[in-house]
């Protein structure tokens, strides 16, 4: 057991080593370290989530075990491991477990630790097995952070691209790295070499689907869930309901289209974003919108002839907001009004709805101008919310209408502000 340890140390050094894109939320979480919470890192596979605890914890006098190994879990013991670790680091002030959900009963162990002192930093990328398992056995003594693939400004600062363009040259650069960003999205081993992306991508996708699901939640019918991965996939921002997954696609029963939707979901592949109602009953009535969690996913696997950037716009808005600290389900919404015009985003604040915002490319024309405005409009007033807001690629003005006030955003200026 030792010698698995020193070998993972010997992993960790190296990775100490490297130099890492620092990310955005990191110096609003590093006052958690000073907390004995445990602190639960999730986020999907390859986002960063291992190099986050590294960045949080370089400083510091930390043990590390990384659960992605076989030769430790085919060999780990309780009492050998904590033996060697204090051989090892000798009198380490933190344990970082990486992608701890590959440990069977995972949850007693990490009660034991907690239950002894150690101070914990956990990684996994199974958002509702290790929340939930962690709340069952550790109610109120976690604390939970979110790490998403790069946002457009991370992307931007890892490829030193000032956004303060003055010269026309330097203003096209900047907007050739954010189309690039729309269609390839932030996956941080993609951004030096683009043209391994789709490739990367797509194994990625695979991985995701074979190793993180089909294996540990023993599903038979592996083609059914590739069939329903692909679909959300080519279906990406448009309304679906279980009923017509289980048409479409004939899958056995709604508790199977229901079960492989839960999987994606708890795996960080898709969001499901339901359509707001004041009744909790209609609401879960309601078809739900799927959206992926980087849009490199819908270039490597899209069947698309060329990109269809208005919902790429729109992905890539729902996914900054989610890194934003937005829930679906809970805090962020889509809304129909009466008429049937529809608002993409509703973000909610406690129990009031906040903001409202609309995701259009291109508003050059008129009449697209006039109806994103007047569903803006009609919502606003359904919802009583006068925070309106209509991200474009390019366009920048505001509106004043019916007594209302619109800002019209280029997305790049609204995803790089200050927060």
């Amino acid at each position: 057991m030792k010698s698995v340890v020193l070998q993972q140390k010997e992993e960790r050094d190296a990775l100490l080593r490297n130099v890492y894109q620092k990310r955005v939320l990191i110096e609003s979480t590093e006052q958690y370290l000073e907390s004995g919470l445990i602190k639960l890192i999730t986020g999907p596979r390859r986002a960063g989530k291992s190099v986050f605890a590294l960045q949080l914890l370089g400083s510091k006098n930390f043990a590390y075990l990384n659960f992605d190994d076989e030769l430790l879990l085919s060999s780990f013991d309780e009492n050998a491991i904590l033996q060697a670790l204090q051989e090892v680091y000798p009198q380490f002030q933190y344990l970082l477990l990486d992608e701890i959900q590959n440990l069977p009963r995972w949850e007693t162990w990490v009660g034991k630790l907690y239950r002894r002192g150690v101070n914990l930093v956990i990684t996994g990328s199974n958002a509702r097995l290790l929340s939930g398992e962690m709340a069952t056995m550790l109610t109120g003594r976690y604390l939970q952070i979110e790490i998403l693939p790069f946002g457009l400004k991370e992307v931007l600062d890892f490829l030193q691209v000032a956004l303060l363009a003055q010269t026309p040259v330097q203003k096209a650069n900047v907007m050739l790295q954010v189309e690039d960003y729309l269609v390839f999205g932030g996956f941080p081993e993609t951004l030096s070499l683009r043209s391994i992306t789709r490739n990367y991508l797509s194994a990625l996708f695979d991985s995701i689907l074979l190793k993180d699901i089909t294996k540990r939640y023993k599903v038979r019918n592996t083609n059914e869930l590739y069939n329903l991965a692909s679909y959300l996939l080519a279906n990406y921002g448009n309304p679906f309901s279980l009923t017509r997954l289980v048409d479409d696609l004939n899958l056995g029963s709604k508790v199977t289209a229901q079960k492989y939707c839960l999987y994606l979901e708890e795996t960080y592949v898709f969001f499901y974003l339901p359509r707001f109602n004041n009744k909790l009953k209609q609401m879960l009535k309601a078809p739900l919108k799927p959206y992926i969690v980087d849009n490199g996913f819908i270039a490597s696997r899209s069947f698309e002839q060329s990109p269809n950037r208005g919902r790429l716009l729109e992905n890539t808005v729902i996914v900054e907001l989610i890194r934003r600290g937005y829930k679906p389900g809970q805090t962020l919404f889509y809304y129909r009004s009466r008429n049937n015009k529809e608002v993409d985003f509703v973000c909610r604040k406690g129990a009031q709805v906040d903001q409202l915002i609309q995701v259009s490319y291109d508003v050059n024309n008129p009449r697209v101008l006039k109806r994103e405005i007047s569903a803006l409009l009609e919502c606003s007033g359904e919802l009583h919310c006068n925070k309106l807001l209509l991200l474009t690629w390019d366009k920048e003005i505001t509106i004043e209408q019916e007594r209302q006030t619109i800002q019209v955003i280029p997305v790049w200026k609204w995803m790089t502000e200050e927060k």
